[in-house]
């Protein structure tokens, strides 16, 4: 049995001595030069990777102030706050209530504990272009945006309006929700009214808007300074354009999504504002 056992192990050794390690100098020298050019292909290639593009140089990091006029909104302010902090890309939120006589103003106080928001109430119904100009005389921001307190305009838009600034490329964008399906809004007569109202600004400020009355507008916050409004009501769209267009600003519109409410569901515009923005095109644009 042992005899078996041995023969085994003998069987298992190998036949020949193993190799013996390489002397040849001239391969161990290209390997090591191979290896180094490869460490330095690897250490240039992070380099490349930690310089910014040159789309990351123009971008900067602004404080934005999102403004919320309210008026009478007590079944939408809450729903439209939270989903614009939802988004998450704010400095602050300024509200400021109209005199609202439904109970906003209790909902408004509640929200007002929360660290990023601030809350204005005036003392007698104004308007919304006054709302707005107590809202821009508060604002800290780098850049304000507007946002109504209903639920037609959806917050989720913010990065896409944001984005033209951040990129340097002009100080004022409008959310256009006729630049790409006009039938978002089922009117007719708003579609018309609108048509002609943008139309007929575009005539005289040199723009090519397709959306003028749009609430979604977002501008550099030395933009608004340099700019004394006037209007009340919702007159504030054509002045604003008008004075943006001869301070020789150009208006970059981005296409946004529009939930359209009825007059039943607290819709506030109406012909009279149609007649009084005709007025404030032709106002704003020959006179100051």
């Amino acid at each position: 049995m042992s005899t078996l056992i041995e023969a085994k192990k003998k069987s298992t050794l190998p036949s020949q001595p193993p190799l013996a390690p390489t002397v040849d100098q001239t391969l161990l020298k290209r390997l090591e030069a191979t290896i180094a050019a490869a460490e330095d292909a690897v250490s240039v290639g992070l380099e490349i990777g930690n310089e910014p593009t040159q789309q990351d140089e123009k971008k900067t990091a602004l404080a934005v102030s999102i403004v919320i006029p309210v008026y009478n909104e007590r079944d939408t302010i809450a729903e439209i706050v939270r989903r614009v902090q939802a988004v998450g890309i704010h400095q602050e939120i300024v509200i400021v209530d109209d005199y609202s006589l439904d109970g906003t103003r209790e909902v408004l106080l509640e929200l007002a504990q929360q660290p990023d928001i601030r809350v204005l109430m005036h003392g007698y119904n104004r308007g919304k272009g006054a709302a707005l100009r107590s809202a821009f005389a508060e604002v800290e921001g780098d850049v304000v945006m507007i946002q109504d307190a209903d639920l037609e305009y959806d917050p989720q838009e913010f990065p896409k309006l944001l984005a033209p600034i951040e990129r340097g490329e002009t100080d004022v964008v409008y959310g256009s929700r006729f630049l790409e399906n006009a039938y978002q809004d089922p009117s007719r007569l708003h579609r018309f009214g609108n048509w002609l109202l943008t139309a007929l600004s575009n005539r005289l400020t040199g723009q090519r808007l397709t959306d003028m009355e749009t609430c979604y507008k977002v501008f550099r916050s030395e933009v608004l300074q340099e700019i004394n409004f006037q209007q009340n009501r919702f007159g504030f769209e054509p002045e604003i354009t008008a004075k943006l267009s001869r301070l020789g600003k150009q208006i970059v519109e981005v296409p946004i999504s529009y939930d359209c409410r009825g007059y039943d569901e607290g819709k506030k515009i109406g012909i009279r504002d149609g007649l009084n923005a005709i007025w404030c095109i032709l106002r704003y644009n020959w006179g100051k």
